[in-house]
């Protein structure tokens, strides 16, 4: 077995990481970390010898290790990584027809810092650790050996890179990166930029969301705000709704949102402007439009713990601009991708919101991401996505 550095907890320290949590923070750490070079794979021991295992360490992160729930000695080579993908990739071949998914959810796959998200013979593999970084010769090797994608694209460019010392880049590594490739959801044909476009150009994890808010859709007016390249207003159409209106502030999102309704027979149904949210819903709700359906899918409001305040505040105003746009008797959905902010706060605050628009509601659907989003059983904070649906009186 590989021999590496042995790091010892505090006494006491690793509760959660027991239980079969897969991180470990620095002030439960005993040993120094600092000698060793950031993603360097270590061995790592409670004081009273219980063996946590393999995992990776870096000084310079709060989560210090990352856990690959693995034996000590193990050796984390092509043949490993082949073992991990290869048994998401099993259980995503049974939940989906069709090769569009997130093969690899980092924790919830037990390869902490790692995603790796399916476009039919292209993946985008996303690296957000010094630990995975370190490691990516032996991940693109087992992903060849399992799947031979035309095209590899590492999208190293996700903000948290920068909590672990990282610089960002994206670069093909195997064939190129497309700026307009098509995938298929639900039936639906979409467009997605994998050069440009946000986190891995797509977001899979919605897919379920999707589909229920489109099963509402028949005969009605759909408002998608911060629609991006058109997710849940391309769903809508597909449901046959009377009209949908998508708003975005990212003009090359509209554009594949644009290319989504022409390939959907759905440009007649589908309108779609760059306008900022919050002011184009202020603008609305004052000249008194409403609409039957209204989707708030929002970019993170909270991206780390000192934002929770203004975050709450933001998902409150949210909540009561798209509440005073949503018809009597219609639907409203609001969601957030925040993972510090937990769902019974953002409950909370959204409830709050539709109260302060005078409306009264009923919660009738909370939900997350979709299955391809599995979430680690002793690790809440991976289940970051929220998403309340409400019938509005």
């Amino acid at each position: 077995m590989t021999r590496r550095p042995l790091l010892r907890l505090k006494p006491r320290e690793g509760r959660r990481a027991r239980a079969g949590a897969p991180w470990i923070f620095s002030n439960e750490i005993a040993s120094d970390l600092k000698s060793l070079p950031p993603g360097a794979l270590v061995g790592v021991q409670g004081d009273d010898g219980f063996e946590f295992g393999t995992g990776y360490c870096n000084a310079g992160s709060l989560i210090a290790i990352r856990l690959l729930e693995a034996a000590p000695g193990t050796e984390i080579d092509r043949q490993f990584f082949a073992a991990r993908i290869g048994r998401a990739l099993s259980l995503r071949e049974t939940l989906f027809d069709a090769s569009f998914y997130r093969l690899v959810h980092s924790e919830g796959d037990r390869l902490p810092g790692l995603s790796i998200d399916r476009f039919g013979d292209t993946c985008v593999v996303q690296i957000t650790t010094y630990g995975m970084e370190a490691l990516v010769d032996p991940i693109l090797q087992a992903l060849d050996e399992l799947l031979k994608p035309a095209n590899v694209v590492l999208r190293a460019d996700s903000p948290s890179r920068a909590l672990e010392g990282l610089s960002s880049y994206v670069r093909a590594a195997k064939g190129e990166v497309p700026a307009h490739l098509g995938l298929e959801e639900n039936s639906t044909r979409y467009f997605a930029d994998l050069s440009g476009g946000q986190k891995t150009g797509w977001y899979y994890d919605q897919r379920d969301n999707r589909t229920f808010m489109a099963s509402l859709a028949r005969s009605k007016a759909i408002l998608d705000v911060y629609c991006h390249s058109g997710g849940f207003a391309l769903a809508a159409a597909r449901g046959d709704a009377k009209e949908v209106s998508g708003l975005d502030s990212s003009a090359p999102a509209l554009a594949l949102a644009e290319d989504g309704a022409a390939a959907n027979a759905a440009t007649g149904v589908c309108r779609f402007v760059k306008a900022d949210a919050m002011e184009e819903l202020e603008r609305l709700a004052s000249a008194k439009e409403a609409f039957d359906i209204v989707i708030c899918d929002p970019p993170p409001f909270v991206k780390s713990r000192k934002d929770i305040e203004a975050g709450a505040r933001a998902y409150r105003r949210l909540a009561r601009l798209s509440a005073r746009v949503t018809a009597p008797g219609g639907f409203l959905l609001l969601a957030s991708c925040s993972h510090n902010m937990a769902m019974e706060r953002f409950q909370i605050e959204c409830a709050a919101g539709i109260a302060r628009a005078g409306r009264r509601a009923s919660l009738i659907r909370q939900a997350g991401a979709g299955p391809d989003h599995p979430v680690h059983p002793t690790l809440p904070e991976t289940a970051y996505l929220k998403a309340l649906v409400y019938a509005l009186e």
